[in-house]
């Protein structure tokens, strides 16, 4: 499931994430608030590595994001590393596959289980005190070593 989350303290940033079923982070990045959500679908896409049973996977299988990233860029980029997209349409109108709206539902939620443990768990991440973003990044990236840390422990 892929999502973000914007600061309100720190004009311009928002962490954009991708997370499994159990709330796990797989992927992280940060990105400017004057910037599109959309637009940081295929870097967080190309930063995924899941390890699995039979080695490294780049891609999953499917992703459920928010309506946000529905631009046809990536509808098309999923498409082509075939990749099942279960993005709400933004607009009604348009035709195109129906999504499941009970298993997007419980997806979402499980992206803002992980927010909520990384603002409550971690009160740094909450409000942005570092400056150079590189630095906020890499502190976001150690409070999900240490999610991954006590979920499988």
């Amino acid at each position: 499931m892929i999502g973000y989350d914007a600061h309100k303290k720190v004009k311009g940033t928002k962490v954009h994430a991708a997370v499994t079923d159990n709330s796990l982070p797989v992927a992280i990045e940060i990105g400017s608030a004057d910037q599109h959500e959309g637009r940081k679908l295929i870097p967080l896409m190309e930063s995924i590595c899941i390890h699995h049973q039979d080695g490294l996977r780049k891609k999953p299988k499917q992703v459920y994001a928010d309506t946000k990233y529905d631009m046809p860029l990536n509808r098309f980029y999923l498409s082509d590393r075939r990749v099942q997209a279960q993005i709400p349409r933004r607009s009604k109108r348009v035709a195109g596959k129906r999504f499941n709206e009970f298993e997007y539902k419980r997806h979402r939620s499980s992206v803002e289980r992980f927010f909520s443990w990384l603002k409550e768990g971690f009160r740094r991440m909450g409000f942005r005190y570092e400056r150079i973003p590189s630095a906020y990044l890499g502190f976001i990236r150690i409070a999900c070593l240490i999610i991954h840390w006590r979920v499988l422990r």
